[in-house]
């Protein structure tokens, strides 16, 4: 049974449940930064410092902040990290045995440009434009993200930035982060989970459908692709030509 915020539309040859997303509930103010110095410790414990945050000056049902860990001695990237998806519970459906509460995150090269003047620029801001857009989503339809769930950039989905041709994510655990990163329990009652948001090609997420979620985990594997966003790397669901 689809959430209510969405409309099912079948089955995927890969085995994947279609939804499309129907009208986003209307604005409600959001409930306030619940689990923001428990998620900051946890990022800081297992990342690195977290010496900026993006904070939301208007924020719709959640208050989406954004964590910033500048690369370091140990470790070479620059991480964001959401704080406020995890909130309010997403609607899992009845039965399933799912995260209820999520946190998303992305990582960027190192020279990633993240000064306030650079995000007049698409092509830099657009990473934490999608880590909103996603993290707000399963509160204003009705629905939950998890492992193996891609989202597409609209309909039909559009490239995020010019210069890339990347259009969709799908939400899976981090590989370039420590394991321990993974969770953070909040209360007995409260766990949050940490995923990545991995950018990918349109026809990345037509493989995806058509062959599973496994298919394409395995072809971004055999190419050595991790969730560090590189926004031209190669198309994985596209056959490469070799001359001799």
């Amino acid at each position: 049974m689809a959430p209510k915020g969405t409309k099912e539309e079948g089955v995927s040859p890969g085995g994947s449940t279609l939804y499309r997303h129907e009208e986003a509930s209307a604005w409600a103010p959001p409930q306030g930064e619940v689990s923001i110095e428990a998620i900051t410790d946890h990022v800081e414990r297992h990342l690195g410092l977290s010496a900026t945050v993006f904070h939301e000056i208007v924020s719709d049902t959640v208050h989406v902040d954004v964590l910033l860990v500048q690369p370091s001695g140990t470790q070479p990237h620059v991480r964001l990290v959401t704080s406020g998806m995890s909130d309010l519970p997403m609607q899992v459906p009845e039965g399933a045995d799912r995260p209820r509460h999520a946190e998303l995150m992305m990582t960027l090269p190192a020279g990633w440009k993240l000064d306030q003047a650079d995000f007049e620029d698409e092509r830099w801001y657009w990473p934490i434009r999608l880590l909103k857009t996603l993290a707000r989503l399963p509160h204003k339809h009705d629905t939950w993200l998890g492992t193996g769930h891609t989202v597409p950039n609209g309909d039909p989905a559009a490239p995020y930035a010019p210069g890339t041709s990347l259009c969709g994510a799908i939400v899976l655990p981090s590989v370039t982060v420590p394991e321990a990163f993974g969770t953070l329990e909040v209360s007995p009652e409260k766990t949050i989970h940490f995923f990545a948001a991995v950018p990918l090609y349109l026809e990345e997420m037509d493989l995806k459908l058509r062959d599973g979620t496994g298919a394409l985990l395995a072809k971004l594997g055999a190419a050595g692709l991790g969730d560090l966003v590189d926004t031209r790397r190669r198309n994985v669901a596209k056959k490469r030509f070799f001359l001799f």
